[in-house]
């Protein structure tokens, strides 16, 4: 299985620290945030990672290098401009090849990765599209995004119905992009459409897990993981 980390985003709300890195190089706790990843990914035995970038990308590329520092082998996917999440994995596909693939938003951390992705990975041979693991709504989302019924996702709530949040973390059917639009576009609505015809499965992710997005989460964090370490 290959795997691919979105890293393309400006991240606008890490500013200043993303004026002059890229986002999924902040720190926590000295450590950038791509690298927990590349290091979780080259655990569960992954060894090629496919990484996309824009907003200061040759920054991610002088850093990490060619991956052989975690045992794994990095390729590049460059974009001139953001392509927004679906444009990016789509413009990645060559270099992701033709079985289901493993993607991470780079702006997040979690603990671990999902206990089941050989399960997920089971279901995409047999017919789904993605797999998406969700969290519990965090603060900032207190609606969530999908309501999951019986390991099947839905587009939508029925009233009274409770959704969870999607935590950045799918495996993905090179398939899912077909006739999708050839430059940016986003990949909420396309998940959604696909959700209409119960193609898209989902699971329940118990870890430690945090969306960095902002100055004020990544203090919390860092502060959460010191007082975790004792």
């Amino acid at each position: 299985m290959k795997a691919m980390i979105l890293a393309a985003g400006r991240g606008e709300r890490l500013r200043p620290l993303t004026d002059t890195l890229p986002k999924p190089l902040v720190p926590v706790l000295g450590k950038p945030l791509i690298v927990y990843h590349i290091e979780r990914l080259a655990d569960l035995g992954v060894k090629d990672i496919v990484i996309n970038h824009a907003w200061l990308g040759e920054k991610l590329v002088n850093q990490l290098g060619d991956g052989s520092q975690w045992r794994v082998n990095i390729i590049y996917s460059a974009e001139k401009s953001a392509l927004e999440t679906g444009g990016g994995i789509k413009l990645a596909l060559p270099l992701l090849g033709d079985e289901p693939f493993l993607v991470i938003n780079g702006d997040l951390f979690i603990d671990r990765l999902p206990e089941d992705i050989d399960s997920a990975l089971n279901k995409l041979t047999s017919g789904k599209l993605a797999h998406l693991w969700l969290v519990d709504n965090p603060e900032q989302h207190p609606n969530g995004d999908f309501p999951l019924r019986d390991g099947v996702l839905a587009p939508y709530s029925n009233e009274g119905e409770s959704a969870l949040t999607f935590s950045g973390l799918g495996l993905y059917h090179p398939s899912l992009f077909d006739n999708t639009p050839s430059g940016g576009f986003p990949l909420a609505p396309l998940l959604r459409d696909k959700m209409a015809e119960q193609t898209i499965s989902g699971s329940h992710f118990d870890g430690f897990w945090c969306d960095v997005g902002t100055v004020e989460r990544l203090n919390n964090l860092e502060k959460s993981l010191l007082k975790a370490s004792g």
